[in-house]
């Protein structure tokens, strides 16, 4: 057994507000649940939800993930861009440089995303979100290869990237040099077993495969914090 992907989550100082624009580029439906409150719900074959929790600190520094948005044509990607513009997004320069086809936002809370150019064949048939692109290890991407049971569909040179066997978005790692962490993470995994899987089970699995446990182990019905092999923050629900 595997946990799924449940959701990818952003830490947020104005969580309805980072949902509504996430809304908007997306075209993903909003949904308040009071038990994973707010949540876009994917209208396509992405597979995985996007959680806006609550949060008091400060962005520092470069996020370590970040969405790379896919474009049919110059004029769709133009398209997104001011679309995402006129909901509160900005340019920002991050290194890019006028030779790049790809397009460099931020969010509402400085979150940064890319619009990709059309012709991106890495990101042929991914749909929209092409991948979450990541800054970490070749180890990082074997365990997260483990972790979810997505196979590798990329690995060389150090860089490593998954996909999961039912389509949706690739999740991507540059390899080294891995930039230091500046703090927590703006954006997590929130992983869950299957309605018919055992929490607990999941966790010791994780934990073979080379990640940590974080918190007290006492959190009962919450959910089990735990870092990969880069340190990066994720947790485990229960069985969704």
């Amino acid at each position: 057994m595997t946990c799924q992907l449940f959701a990818v989550c952003f830490d947020a100082s104005e969580p309805l507000r980072l949902a509504r624009f996430w809304s908007g580029v997306l075209g993903w439906e909003m949904v308040d649940d009071p038990h994973d409150g707010i949540m876009l719900l994917p209208s396509d074959d992405t597979g995985f939800r996007i959680r806006f929790l609550p949060s008091q600190d400060r962005k520092a520094g470069q996020n370590r993930m970040h969405f790379d948005l896919t474009s049919t044509s110059l004029e769709d990607q133009q398209q997104t861009v001011t679309r995402s513009l006129g909901l509160g997004a900005r340019h920002i320069d991050i290194g890019q440089t006028p030779e790049d086809g790809h397009v460099v936002l931020a969010d509402p809370e400085g979150n940064e995303f890319c619009v990709i150019e059309p012709g991106n064949k890495f990101l042929a048939d991914c749909g929209f979100i092409g991948a979450l692109a990541c800054d970490g290890s070749q180890e990082v991407g074997y365990f997260w290869s483990e972790a979810l049971g997505w196979p590798l569909v990329w690995d060389q040179d150090q860089e490593t990237a998954i996909r999961s066997p039912h389509g949706g978005p690739k999740i991507t790692w540059g390899g080294p040099p891995v930039a230091p962490r500046t703090g927590r993470n703006r954006l997590h995994f929130d992983l869950a077993p299957s309605t018919d899987g055992d929490r607990q089970t999941e966790v010791d699995q994780l934990l073979s495969h080379g990640a940590t446990r974080t918190d007290t182990g006492q959190g009962g019905l919450g959910a089990v914090a735990m870092t990969d092999p880069d340190g990066n923050e994720f947790c485990v629900l229960t069985p969704r």
